[in-house]
This record gives C-alpha cells, structure tokens and sequence, in this order.
C-alpha cells in the first residue's frame, strides 16, 4: 500500500518560536520540580503528586487504575513507584475486598505526615515558577491551552486532568 505524499506544513516563525519556548519549559520545569522536592523531601514531584492525590481521596484510598487516572500515570510506572512508596511506609497495597481484581492502595499515616510537611514547599515551588510569573488572565488562558492540548493528548479523558471541570491544586 503506498501512502500518500502530503505537503509539509512548516510553522511559521510565530508558531515555531511558541514551539521552541514550550519544549523549553516541557523540558525546564519537571527538572526544577523534581529538584526542589528531592532537596526538601527526597522525593521526586511524580512521587509526591502519588501520595498528594491519594491524600484527597476519600479516606486516603483509591483503586489503583484511579490513582493512575489522577496522576496521569501508567499502570506500570505507577506500579514503580509504589513499590518505592510502600517500601518507605507511605502507602499499603491490598486487595479490594468488593473485586479481589483490583488493588487498593491505601495512604498510610507516614505517607500523609509526609504530604503535610512536603506541601508548603512543593506549593511555593510551583508559584514561584509558575503561577507569580503570570497575570491572572495568563493563568486562565493556561488552563484552557492546557486543557485543549489534553483534548488531543488523552481524547478518551483517562486522565483526571482532561477533565476541563477539574481544579486540582497539586
């Protein structure tokens, strides 16, 4: 079968310098978090956005596919990293009694001690590098340029953060 040759369309030098700046921050930003959080906490920002999301769940649980729908993860990566989490003491893993399919993963009391004390400088982070570099307008033009980008990323809405109603704060 021979596919059909289309004609490239170039960015043009205003899409391609927008193109240039957000790979930077693609690239600049996860670097930044995972730096301030393993200074300050010996975690990465993947680690404690895990154990953030199950500290909001009701009673600090959730089925595993749901934690992975909330953090934006793999069932694999997901499945590292708690691995990594429950060695530490922050969470448990156990069957779910209603679907002994499913797995449930608790946030253990030392996980939630560690949210707590791991919060107010993850929170500062985040505002220092992102949300005080913007005028309120920028931040909600953020969020609807987000939110168009994860329509075309994730169109099944997998992931929490697809749903455009959704207003997390980690």
């Amino acid at each position: 079968m021979l596919l059909a040759v289309t004609e490239t369309q170039w960015l043009s030098p205003d899409e391609r310098a927008a193109w240039v700046r957000f790979t930077a921050v693609l690239e600049l930003l996860p670097a930044a978090l995972d730096l301030q959080l393993s200074q300050d906490a010996g975690m990465t920002h993947f680690d404690y956005f895990t154990l953030a999301m199950l500290s909001e769940a009701p009673d600090r649980v959730l089925r595993t596919s749901a934690l992975a729908a909330r953090t934006n993860a793999t069932l694999p990566r997901l499945s590292r990293v708690l691995s990594r989490l429950e060695a530490a003491g922050f969470v448990d893993r156990a069957p779910d009694e209603d679907d002994r399919r499913a797995t449930n993963v608790t946030l253990t009391e030392a996980g939630w001690e560690k949210v707590v004390e791991t919060a107010p400088g993850h929170v500062a982070a985040v505002r220092r590098l992102v949300i005080d570099s913007l005028a309120p307008e920028q931040v909600t033009q953020l969020s609807a340029i987000s939110t168009a980008l994860l329509r075309q990323l994730d169109p099944e809405g997998r992931m929490l953060a697809t749903d455009n109603d959704s207003h997390e704060q980690h």
